[in-house]
Order: structure tokens, then sequence, then C-alpha cells
């Protein structure tokens, strides 16, 4: 009889502790489900597409782009910051060998521009430059750090001057100059998000 009285005994210990164990994770997933709630959210937010296209934000080389259906690999990255304020871009090359390069920034809306070099255009400095029949206004200008991931044809580490330029509809004209060297000139474009797919290689 009393050995019975001891099992009871100790049973109904191990049901209060179980009990209070789970009394005590429930309110701490209740006040992490508040604090998560609590939390300002982007109504514009990207999520739902950066889970269905791949998020533009964490590209690295050796992933695969797909924009408006030509397939280009990540051959590498630059990493720039102007004060605080940073952004990346993305060599991509295809299957012909043909080379673009694709800027990723938040500001605070995601921004993808595809840049495509162009040669004749001379350098920055004027209040427009004359491109290809169009007139380019000027526009941001500046110096930022950058920090070379895999392969870009450039050092490590170093500066870059940029001067960027734009239409009345939208098209752009990028100056830039790595490390004091001549100024390269690229023709951009404002891409959608929906004009960009990204298969992530594993990490």
């Amino acid at each position: 009889m009393t050995e019975l009285l001891v099992v009871l005994v100790l049973l109904l210990v191990v049901v209060a502790v179980v009990a209070v164990v789970l009394g005590m994770r429930a309110r701490r997933a209740a006040r992490q489900g508040e604090s998560r709630a609590g939390v300002p959210q982007d109504p514009f937010g990207t999520g739902d597409q950066d889970s269905l296209r791949g998020d533009p934000r964490a590209l690295k080389a050796g992933d695969i782009v797909e924009i408006r259906s030509t397939t280009y690999t990540v051959r590498g990255s630059l990493r720039l910051d102007e004060g605080g304020w940073g952004w990346s871009e993305h060599l991509l090359d295809d299957a012909k060998g043909t080379q673009v390069w694709l800027a990723v920034e938040e500001d605070p809306d995601l921004i993808l521009t595809l840049w495509t070099p162009v040669t004749g255009v001379g350098a920055p400095g004027e209040a427009t430059v004359e491109h290809d029949g169009r007139t380019y206004r000027s526009g941001e200008s500046g110096e930022a750090n950058f920090r070379s991931e895999a392969t870009t044809g450039l050092d490590a580490e170093g500066t870059v001057r940029y001067h960027d330029y734009e239409t009345s509809d939208g098209a752009l004209l990028g100056f830039e100059s790595y490390g004091g060297a001549a100024w390269e000139a690229t023709a951009g474009e404002k891409l959608s998000r929906y004009d960009v797919l990204i298969y992530p290689t594993a990490d």
C-alpha cells in the first residue's frame, strides 16, 4: 500500500512538472507572436515574390539569373558602400559571352537595373549628354568604396567614381571610373521584379 502511494505521488509530481513546462512554453510562444505582430510590416514587401522567383539581394557568384528569357550566370559581384549606403552590382555572362551588370539596391523599395556597356559616349560632367539620338540629363554622382567577389576584372577592393544620367522617359546612362581609370559608360534599363528569375546554387 505504501509503495502504491509513493508511485501515485511521483506520478502527480511528474504531471505537475510537465504542466508547468508546457504552460511556460505556451506563454513564451504567445509573447514572441505578440512581438512579431508589433513589428511594422511593409504592405508592398516582396517576400512572396522572393520565395517564388528568388531573392536578388542574396545573389552570389555561380547563381543562374534569367532576365526576360535570357539566361545568365553570375561571374562575380561588387559590394559598394557610400557613407553607409550600400548596394550590389553583379557581373552576368550569357552562353554567347555577352556580359552585362545587374544592380540591386533598396531605396526603400527593391530597385533592379540592367546595365549594358556602350562606347563612344565620352565623359560625364556636363548637364546633358547626347547618346544614340537621345538627351540624358545629369542625375546622381559621387564616390563609393567597393569590394570585389569572384570574377569581376577589378581589384579586390578600391574606390569608384560614378555619374548617372536619365532621359525624361526613364532611360539611364551611367559612367564609372574605378581607381582613377578612364570613364566607362553603360546604358541602363530599370527592370520589374517579374523580369528577373533566380536559380541559386547551393551554399
